[in-house]
């Protein structure tokens, strides 16, 4: 199997790479931007998955899993985001990409969700789509959709830079929620945020 990782997130991509090569049948090729990831799908030879990050650079919303579902030679595409909302990840299964995978799925369910797009399953995650997981978390019950949106960029490592991109904010807006979710879950700092969204086991 070939399978082509997208994502301009160097710690995840390598993160994937490193998990699948352990798979005896699987060849893994990585792109950083959408740009790059149709350049070698079009240059072939062809990939038995295509998996594009949501927020990376020249996806353009859809438009891009519309564009390289449309490339010869891809196989099956499908959609990874640590950012988009339920809506978007039904419009994703809708559109006919081989699946959604949320960024919050263990490494090992990633590449039993991978095998099993590359195989010409549609891949769905039903907790996420539900909405169950974090909504029904007492933690979350205390923040807004946006502020839950932040703390998972932080679980993630991400930067206020990257989170206002990813979620198409100004930085000095990110910064404001930021304030409001550090007084609401009693952090001090983006580290400490971060450490207690893992140990609640929210992200």
């Amino acid at each position: 199997m070939r399978i082509l990782i997208a994502d301009d997130h160097d710690l995840l991509r390598d993160t994937l790479v490193v998990f699948l090569q352990q798979e005896q049948d699987m060849e893994t090729v990585t792109a950083r931007d959408f740009g790059e990831a149709l350049q070698l799908a079009e240059a072939g030879p062809a990939f038995d998955l295509v998996l594009l990050d949501y927020s990376m650079p020249g996806m353009d919303g859809l438009e891009g899993l519309d564009r390289m579902r449309a490339t010869p030679g891809t196989g099956q595409v499908a959609i990874i985001s640590g950012t988009a909302s339920r809506a978007i990840a039904e419009d994703v299964l809708a559109r006919g990409a081989a699946g959604f995978l949320p960024k919050t799925l263990s490494a090992k369910s990633l590449v039993n969700a991978i095998r099993f797009m590359a195989m010409g399953e549609q891949y769905a995650p039903l907790d996420f789509l539900r909405g169950s997981t974090a909504e029904a978390h007492p933690l979350a019950g205390k923040l807004s959709s946006r502020e839950l949106e932040m703390l998972e960029g932080l679980s993630q490592g991400k930067s206020n830079k990257e989170i206002a991109r990813d979620l198409d904010l100004r930085e000095p807006t990110v910064k404001l929620h930021m304030k409001t979710l550090y007084r609401k879950i009693g952090a001090t700092n983006r580290t400490q945020a971060a450490l207690i969204a893992k140990q609640e086991g929210l992200f």
